[in-house]
């Protein structure tokens, strides 16, 4: 991807999602209100790395448009002719429709485009959000050009991928 001596451009594309949630005291429920993806990336060592941080929506995946997963699709690829990979953090629930999105509008991306998010937020002490961010920037840099997501010590590869909410994880079909 890049010479040992160079940082690999790699763009990180927010949308929110459980990975993002913080919980709102005066309401008792966890929300998409201010992203946390900061004071993750600040506790993570990424020599070797440049990230561009694109913040374009803050929302759960439930609540995501048909208008929503186009425009992360198209600021992926976007990003894709600009940068040496993309990782895009998004909520579960609709992770594989931005994904197979994606693919529709361009099924070989000039470098990897991952996408991945979590079962349960950072702010929670069991959660899987840090774990999977790191898989994600690893991934991109590793992978051959496509459409991935990563998660849960696994790199699946669109389309054909989906969220299996009995085993609590994603797998390909």
């Amino acid at each position: 991807m890049s010479e040992p001596d160079e940082r690999a451009r790699i763009a990180l594309i927010s949308t929110g999602g459980t990975i993002e949630k913080t919980y709102d005291e005066l309401d008792g429920v966890l929300t998409n209100r201010v992203s946390v993806l900061d004071v993750m990336l600040s506790s993570l060592e990424l020599g070797g790395v440049e990230l561009e941080r694109v913040t374009l929506m803050n929302k759960d995946s439930l609540e995501m448009s048909d208008e929503d997963h186009r425009l992360i699709a198209e600021t992926a690829l976007h990003k894709a002719r600009e940068c040496d990979g993309v990782v895009i953090v998004h909520g579960t629930d609709t992770l594989a429709v931005t994904g197979d999105t994606i693919c529709e509008l361009d099924a070989a991306p000039r470098v990897p485009i991952v996408l991945t998010g979590a079962m349960r937020p950072y702010a929670l002490r069991t959660t899987d959000s840090v774990q999977n961010l790191v898989e994600a920037l690893m991934a991109v840099q590793l992978a051959a050009p496509g459409v991935y997501a990563a998660m849960h010590n696994k790199l699946l590869s669109f389309p054909g991928v989906r969220k299996d909410k009995k085993a609590g994880t994603f797998i390909k079909d």
